[in-house]
């Protein structure tokens, strides 16, 4: 195992276009480190720049103790899962998993021993003899790493390999991964585009845009802290509600109402003008179920479509966004893949909640928990530095936030 080190590294192809841009991450021993964000971010450049497929234009990679720059794939000791599990067909499984170790030329006693203890360790033991047309998608990944395992690698490197999974497969083979990685205690670097896995998994999480790293923190940091509005809009299911804003004194004039912040909040927003007010949908609710002695905001709103689902229940309220901000929305949903940021406010509510379409409301929000961000750059302005992670300093880069 070791650590794996990435120091401003650059990846500019022939055309000029910078696929990383000046990108550090460091992941410590085995800790599991997640890359995400949307197609055409870096994320997979990165990770084979960290194996070796892809060229390094500057930076310095390094591996251990060890600077790798210049190193070829398989004098790098990594071991890759990719996201077709690029099996050999005409080899049973067990074979698919000693591979490694037939070309490395171990002896048939070890190859027979790391075989089947990695079989155990992904419950493969009934499978061995069979090839690989004739397993599930599930059971294809799980011998895929198998052959990971075996190779005694200094760290894994995970290229997308849950997504040509179903949902409920998906589900399983994310609890698969994480006990394993735990069990074994390897380095890892898991790239994804589905944040739902980047959550779930990772001890911590590098978000990426455009080739530059937006955010560097724990899964609970980038939820509660996130630095821009890129990252708000991206973390969190559903995605982080965008409303404008202008705060004056501790109160903050919203599309719906006004509601009291805490002076804090407002002092760091104060005389920025026109902003963008950032809420997840789970800290709104309906008053009426709202526990006495609950500290919030209350607005009163009409109620276009309820999807209620037993346990819960999302409200949508269409709003109105000023035409300044309207240019910065649109392209935040494009960054975000059409992932948010239309003009409707999504609120979740208790399954209690008796509220129904074309229902004027009262809803609470939770004032404490809400995002200012300023429109011409996307930072968050009230955002916990010290509780944030690594916030890169992106005002000045032609990929800024927003």
């Amino acid at each position: 195992m070791a650590a794996i080190d990435m120091r401003n590294i650059v990846k500019e192809y022939g055309d000029g276009f910078k696929a990383v841009n000046d990108v550090s991450i460091d992941v410590a021993d085995g800790e599991f480190m997640i890359l995400v964000g949307p197609s055409g971010c870096g994320k997979s450049t990165l990770l084979r720049m960290v194996v070796g497929l892809e060229d390094i234009t500057s930076g310095d990679m390094v591996i251990g103790e060890r600077t790798v720059n210049d190193l070829a794939p398989r004098d790098r000791n990594l071991a890759m899962v990719f996201q077709n599990y690029a099996l050999y067909p005409h080899l049973s499984v067990f074979e698919n998993i000693a591979f490694p170790l037939r070309l490395a030329g171990a002896s048939n006693e070890e190859v027979d021993r790391k075989v089947r203890e990695a079989s155990a360790t992904l419950e493969l033991d009934e499978h061995l003899d069979r090839k690989p047309g004739n397993l599930s998608g599930g059971q294809r990944q799980r011998v895929a790493m198998g052959r990971a395992i075996v190779r005694d690698a200094d760290a894994f490197l995970f290229d997308e390999p849950l997504s040509n999974l179903d949902a409920k497969l998906r589900g399983q083979m994310r609890t698969e991964i994480s006990r394993m990685q735990k069990r074994l205690g390897i380095t890892t670097i898991y790239v994804t585009h589905d944040q739902t896995e980047a959550m779930t998994l990772g001890d911590r999480v590098a978000v990426l845009k455009r080739g530059f790293l937006q955010q560097l923190a724990t899964p609970r940091e980038l939820y509660e802290n996130p630095g821009n509005l890129f990252v708000a809009g991206f973390i969190g299911s559903p995605p982080m509600n965008f409303m404008p804003a202008t705060v004056e004194g501790t109160s903050l004039k919203l599309p719906f109402g006004t509601v009291e912040i805490p002076a804090a909040k407002a002092e760091k927003a104060a005389g920025k003008g026109l902003l963008i007010a950032g809420v997840r949908p789970e800290h709104f609710e309906d008053a009426s179920v709202v526990r006495g002695g609950t500290s919030g905001d209350t607005f009163r709103a009409e109620v276009d479509v309820v999807e209620w689902l037993g346990n819960e229940a999302y409200a949508y309220i269409p709003f109105e966004v000023e035409a300044e901000l309207r240019a910065e929305l649109d392209q935040l949903e494009r960054d975000l893949e059409g992932e948010g940021t239309r003009t409707q406010l999504v609120v979740s509510l208790d399954g209690a909640s008796q509220i129904k379409e074309g229902d004027e409301a009262e809803i609470w929000i939770d004032a404490e928990r809400i995002h200012l961000f300023d429109p011409s750059t996307g930072e968050n302005l009230t955002v916990d530095r010290e509780k944030a992670g690594r916030i890169p300093d992106l005002k000045d880069t032609e990929a800024a936030p927003a």
